[in-house]
């Protein structure tokens, strides 16, 4: 990171920062994109199963993700600052709650997880899939929170390209994995869907490895010595580090968790072939929101450094710059999906009936780009202040009109052919009713678009 004076700098700092943190994006998202690509190859009950099983765990990663995205802006105006004294302290007490909080996330899925799925009433063999896929995967959800710790120090640095070269590396070794638990090969037993989550979890401990590993590798981060002064827990630092992450948590929790609500509530009432074209059309999207979400984490270390140095014009520059890519960027897709809406889900699946179902899904999916591009953005330029409790108040009542759209949306069906596509009624109604009230806002502006989608 370095200080810069004209546009052009900034822009081109900015794209420097920015590829890496997408290649990281997309090859993590891939990992997801993977296992429900290689499970529908199995069979329709795995496709089903795994998209069950990504929902349940996707509020948590999401969620609780937010803890450690607190490390970019705090490492990064202690960089601003010119403080670096405080930066290992800062990580290595990120790395201790990582541990904690992952033992707590292990226990409470062990007591919650059966009852959540007898709730749901599903087809006897998804429900199996989908409970022993989260069981293989939460074997890596202890090196998964540790290694996003390492991974928000590298990237308030500017060394982005260090997690996307990790990253780069994880991606080949979980489709192996994927490829001989999920189908049987070189003396495994044939997994299915489940293989993909203990495939996800082993990949999780090789990212841990090389993120550690690239500590002592790297000059640049070397000089912190973080795995070799080590310090005794301390609550202060556990309490400065939640204050900012839970604020965040809950933000990217509210935004993400409506995907997860989405595909439980289709779980309940809709059949397996509904799910599984769901489940194909979320996944496009989702890599597609990567693009935004890179934008906006780029903008949170470019916004936390200046604002850190006090150079607060240029943190303003950044932001108008990376609202303007990310609206360019999600157009761009936008008109790639009207028009390739087929051959996208013909990668997952052969069935027709999965086919014609998932086309339609994308379609509603082109309303909420745009907006996507805005509130992502937004979020991240907040973050880079360390302002997450404003996000997370606004994002947690923009979830409460969601949930009541796709209640809406999702319960009652007037339309003809409603049994063949599950189109819902009146959707011009539900999303003028999901934006009535916070209407003042630019975010609430973009509620009924994506109310529309998600509920669809």
């Amino acid at each position: 990171m370095y200080p810069t004076n004209t546009l052009s700098e900034k822009f081109k700092l900015f794209l420097t920062i920015l590829w890496p943190i997408l290649v990281t994006q997309i090859s993590m998202n891939m990992m997801n994109l993977v296992d429900t690509m290689m499970s529908g190859r199995a069979g329709t009950h795995d496709l089903a199963g795994v998209a069950i099983g990504s929902s349940l765990w996707l509020p948590i990663l999401t969620g609780i993700g937010g803890l450690w995205m607190a490390v970019t802006p705090m490492v990064a105006q202690d960089l601003g600052k010119n403080q670096l004294d405080r930066i290992p302290r800062r990580v290595i007490q990120a790395l201790y709650l990582s541990v904690v909080v992952s033992i707590l996330v292990i226990a409470a899925g062990s007591q919650i997880l059966d009852p959540v799925l007898r709730f749901m009433d599903l087809d006897p063999e998804v429900q199996h899939i989908a409970k022993h896929y989260l069981i293989g995967l939460s074997v890596g959800i202890v090196p998964l929170f540790a290694s996003n710790v390492l991974r928000y120090f590298f990237d308030a640095h500017g060394y982005t390209r260090i997690t996307m070269q990790i990253m780069v590396l994880a991606l080949p070794v979980n489709i192996f994995l994927n490829y001989i638990m999920i189908f049987g090969k070189w003396g495994f037993p044939r997994l299915g869907g489940i293989g993909a989550g203990y495939a996800t979890g082993i990949t999780y401990w090789f990212v841990l490895i090389v993120s550690v590993w690239m500590t002592f590798r790297v000059e640049a981060v070397k000089k912190y010595r973080l795995f070799l002064n080590w310090m005794k827990p301390s609550w202060k630092a556990w309490k400065d580090q939640l204050s900012i992450g839970i604020p965040i948590g809950l933000s990217v929790f509210f935004e993400a968790s409506i995907f997860a609500v989405v595909t439980l509530m289709m779980g309940i009432q809709f059949d397996t072939i509904t799910v599984a074209a769901h489940q194909s059309a979320i996944s496009v999207t989702t890599l597609i929101f990567m693009f935004a979400l890179s934008i906006s984490m780029t903008l949170t270390i470019m916004v936390a450094y200046e604002a850190g140095a006090g150079r607060l014009k240029d943190a303003r520059q950044y932001t108008r710059l990376g609202v303007a890519a990310a609206i360019g960027t999600l157009a761009s897709f936008s008109i790639a999906l009207l028009f390739l809406r087929e051959p996208i889900i013909s990668l997952y699946t052969e069935e027709t009936a999965v086919l014609m179902m998932g086309k339609q899904f994308l379609l509603f999916a082109i309303f909420y780009q745009l907006s996507d591009a805005v509130q992502a953005s937004l979020q991240g330029v907040l973050r880079g202040y360390k302002d997450g409790n404003r996000t997370a108040r606004g994002l947690y009542f923009i979830f409460l009109y969601r949930f009541r759209s796709v209640w809406l949306l999702g319960r009652h069906h007037d339309w003809p052919d409603k049994r063949r596509y599950r189109i819902p009624a009146a959707p011009p109604l539900a999303a003028k009713e999901a934006i009535r009230r916070p209407a003042s806002s630019l975010s609430a502006a973009c509620i009924g678009c994506r109310c529309f989608g998600y509920a669809s």
